[in-house]
């Protein structure tokens, strides 16, 4: 399957019944499968066919809870695991996306250089067709992830192979001055159990999409 295949999976949604209704695409997938990649490729794809604007980006990871609160909780080392997320307010954010056609909306993200989540990157405007989230727990089936799976039109799971990711995570971790062994350590006890746990959700998806072969966007900081 390759881009221009996806591009059109992602065009479709916005045709047919109820086309003229706010469509919300999810991404799912564990961490380093290629998420935010493939959600900025359709956004841009979609904006070229459709126009400006028609599409938004709404990752997950701009409601990561910041350094204080995860220091405050003592969580700290599990930066990226289920319960280092505002769950409820990303919840609520979808519910007015989905609801809302009236005013701007704007979209917090997740700055990999200051290694805390930022607001308003991002904007839904009111004449946006398609928003596409991503994140790695929209399949997940622990309360209060099920209220966002039902605010979605489809959820796909982004596949890629585990030594891939492992690759795409050490460098990740590098980028941000890591050395290898601290980089190493914390793929292991951290980002393979959360992805244990997001591949559980796979089946609860729409369909499975692949998170290679795509062009590489311009890097906006997500940890997912």
């Amino acid at each position: 399957m390759n881009e221009d295949r996806l591009t059109a999976l992602a065009l479709g949604l916005l045709r047919g019944p109820g086309s003229n209704a706010r469509t919300i695409l999810g991404l799912a997938g564990p961490p380093g499968a290629g998420k935010s990649t493939l959600a900025r490729h359709l956004v841009a794809e979609v904006e070229r066919v459709e126009g400006p604007g028609t599409a938004a980006y709404l990752p997950l990871d701009g409601f990561h809870l910041s350094a204080a609160q995860l220091d405050r909780l003592g969580l700290t080392h599990r930066k990226g695991a289920p319960a280092t997320f505002d769950a409820h307010g990303y919840i609520a954010l979808l519910r007015r996306v989905a609801a809302d056609r009236f005013q701007d909306i704007y979209v917090p993200d997740f700055d990999r250089t200051l290694d805390d989540p930022v607001a308003a990157r991002h904007v839904v405007r009111p004449h946006t067709r398609l928003v596409i989230t991503e994140g790695n727990y929209l399949a997940a089936t622990e309360n209060p992830w099920p209220d966002a799976r039902r605010l979605l039109r489809e959820l796909w799971y982004v596949d890629t192979e585990d030594t891939v990711r492992q690759e795409r995570l050490l460098r990740r971790h590098r980028d941000v001055g890591r050395d290898e062994a601290t980089a190493l350590r914390w793929v292991t006890a951290n980002d393979h159990p959360n992805g244990e746990y997001v591949k559980q959700g796979r089946a609860l998806c729409t369909r499975a999409v692949p998170g290679t072969g795509l062009p590489q966007a311009p890097q906006r900081g997500s940890v997912s």
